[in-house]
């Protein structure tokens, strides 16, 4: 039977198809760090990574989409690599890069959990732990880029980028509750992540600085956010059969795709 997947309207005239979030976020667009805006961009992303990765290792485990998410496992953590580099080499003042030291430290721990053996359920909840670990510094890294900013687009990159990390946090709790490791934990992240992607969306729309050319993504993320709010509402009720959890993994991947795009254009304005 064939998955559902949002209309392709608006998404035909990008050529946007379900699973080329991965092919885009697995683009090399690197080098060094241009600006502030786009450190922001870069370390918000190194959130959305951490969990992405959780996600695919879950993913594997349960064997849902296993060629795909293993392809987005390694992708996910080359370019983890890769702007880790960037955003030590570009930080502004001695705590950034400390930060990013202790990153790295933690990062290094992650990887360890992440490879050397098949992805499965008996490991999963060491991966999740040591995401949040990841995730928290990623975060604190953002968040001291945009204080260095001091400007209000600088603000909106890092809600923007945030928005990537939840829609990825969201389908690996997803995967978490179908794995039945820390369930009641995992519903409560869900129902939290959840709270917080629609704030962000709230504010988003709401921004002065927002261009007709982002709410029109804008609009296109929040028609993925239905279908992709509509699989986790099938993990909270435990229905997750195996096309539920390949529809967890698109249309996390769909609305992935549109929020980077989101968060690109705000780190354009300058």
């Amino acid at each position: 039977m064939a998955l559902p997947v949002a209309p392709f309207s608006l998404m035909q005239r990008r050529t946007f198809l379900a699973f080329h979030g991965a092919a885009l976020l697995g683009m090399p667009a690197l080098g060094q760090v241009r600006d502030l805006n786009d450190a922001i961009n870069k370390a918000g992303r190194q959130r959305m990574l951490s969990q992405r990765t959780a996600k695919a290792y879950l993913a594997q485990a349960l064997q849902a989409q296993t060629q795909q998410a293993a392809r987005i496992m390694d992708e996910s953590m080359a370019r983890f690599d890769r702007q880790l580099v960037e955003l030590k080499a570009f930080a502004p003042s001695p705590a950034i890069r400390d930060t990013y030291l202790q990153l790295e430290a933690a990062w290094a721990v992650y990887k360890e959990r992440l490879v050397g053996k098949m992805p499965s359920v008996a490991g999963a909840e060491a991966v999740a732990k040591q995401s949040n670990v990841v995730l928290a510094l990623a975060h604190k890294g953002t968040g001291q880029l945009e204080q260095a900013s001091g400007a209000p687009v600088g603000h909106l990159v890092n809600v923007a980028g945030r928005q990537r990390m939840l829609s990825q946090r969201l389908a690996a709790y997803c995967y978490a509750v179908a794995a039945k490791v820390n369930t009641e934990a995992s519903l409560a992240e869900i129902q939290k992540a959840r709270y917080e992607f629609l704030a962000g969306m709230r504010e988003l729309r709401s921004a002065p600085q927002a261009t007709e050319q982002i709410k029109r993504e804008l609009q296109l993320g929040e028609e993925q956010w239905v279908f992709f709010d509509s699989a986790l509402q099938r993990a909270q009720a435990g229905a997750m059969s195996k096309e539920s959890l390949s529809y967890v993994f698109v249309s996390s991947e769909n609305l992935l795709s549109v929020m980077d795009k989101v968060t690109g254009l705000y780190a354009a304005l300058g």
